[in-house]
């Protein structure tokens, strides 16, 4: 019996998990798993069988699990019971979801397997392969894109790597870009200054400055190409309202120099990549620690609500889906611990600053616990 070998290995844009590909003599197995300080939260690694490379076992593949080795697929299970060929390295291209925390193996342009990004979050093993013929509890078939979604996902995620890949006239960011600039303005007025935030990496994201009335305003734009992970385990169907956001950051002019704004407002450019680095996502009534708070504040809470109606911001749709925007409000440290002592505390907690009439545009107060 050959040994396992290590054929492919791609890690994700944020190098917080890693999918590799391994096959032997007798099987191909599809692997994702959590790197670095991820490994703490995420022990496990998921496994999703590819395809046999010899006649399908009748029953359980018991004695390899015996041995340590990776089982093949029952025969009940298997498109083919003879075995199919071994893959080629060079053939292979493992597509990360846009979420970054799903993948899915192509072969030769073929789409092979699935680990979808939700998966990681619940408590069984949950994989899609072409090869499967029907569900054996933790595999299940890919189909084709016009019967099983996680097959139609796969493809129009290698669709959207394909628009970012290459500088061409219709190039999404253009667009995206000038929609978010266009709405910014017809509310607050010319961006005055304009920061670029990824660090010449991908998404493109920047923040743009305002000045309306004696607010400065900071609002990102680009966060939103990315929707967030864990959004679709936690909302299903509706995720598309919560999976993409943006932020905003104000502040009177009178209380602050224009520098000290610009540094506050810097915290913006670190909660952007919080969603991907830490494998999670931020909404309504999030609370976020950060450095660059307010003398005397510990962090922000994130918020839609604590805008007035009239003063929200239209913002545009992306890939089909709601844009929230969360305006980032400083907090005490006893705030935050309250927001994190009960279950729904942030929404408590945004409830008490709007009791006390505090709203979106910061100006200092005192604690409102």
């Amino acid at each position: 019996m050959r040994q396992s070998e290590l054929i492919a290995e791609v890690s994700n844009h944020k190098q917080t998990l890693i999918a590799v590909v391994e096959q032997d003599d007798r099987v191909v197995y599809f692997y994702l798993y959590a790197q670095g300080e991820m490994r703490e939260r995420f022990p496990g690694m998921r496994a999703c069988w590819v395809r046999n490379l010899q006649p399908a076992p009748a029953t359980e593949d018991h004695a390899a699990t015996e041995q340590g080795l990776a089982p093949m697929m029952p025969a009940a299970y298997c498109r083919s019971l003879d075995g199919e060929p071994p893959l080629h390295p060079d053939g292979i291209q493992v597509i990360w979801n846009e979420s970054d925390d799903g993948a899915a193996l192509w072969y030769h342009g073929q789409l092979l397997a699935v680990v979808p990004g939700w998966s990681l979050y619940i408590d069984h093993q949950v994989s899609y392969a072409a090869s499967c013929l029907k569900e054996n509890g933790s595999t299940f078939p890919l189909g084709s894109a016009s019967t099983n979604q996680q097959y139609a996902r796969a493809e129009e995620t290698r669709h959207f790597w394909r628009t970012w890949q290459h500088q061409h006239e219709h190039h999404p960011w253009q667009k995206l870009q000038q929609q978010f600039m266009e709405r910014y303005e017809a509310r607050f007025g010319p961006s005055v200054k304009y920061y670029a935030i990824d660090q010449g990496s991908w998404p493109p994201m920047a923040i743009s400055q305002h000045e309306h009335n004696g607010v400065y305003y900071f609002l990102t734009l680009g966060v939103s190409i990315r929707p967030m992970p864990c959004v679709e385990i936690l909302f299903n169907d509706d995720a598309g309202d919560y999976r993409r956001m943006e932020m905003a950051f104000a502040v009177e002019a009178q209380y602050v120099t224009e520098q000290s704004a610009v540094q506050m407002a810097s915290a913006l450019s670190g909660f952007a990549q919080l969603p991907w680095t830490t494998i999670n996502w931020l909404g309504e009534g999030h609370t976020v620690e950060s450095p660059m708070a307010p003398q005397g504040y510990e962090g922000f809470v994130l918020s839609d609500a604590l805008c007035s109606p009239a003063s929200k911001v239209s913002m545009p749709t992306v890939y089909g889906d709601k844009v929230n925007l969360y305006w980032a409000s400083p907090i005490f440290t006893p705030e935050r611990e309250f927001a994190h002592s009960q279950p729904n505390g942030g929404f408590e907690l945004v409830k008490k600053l709007i009791e006390a009439d505090v709203g979106h545009i910061f100006v200092p107060r005192g604690p409102v616990l």
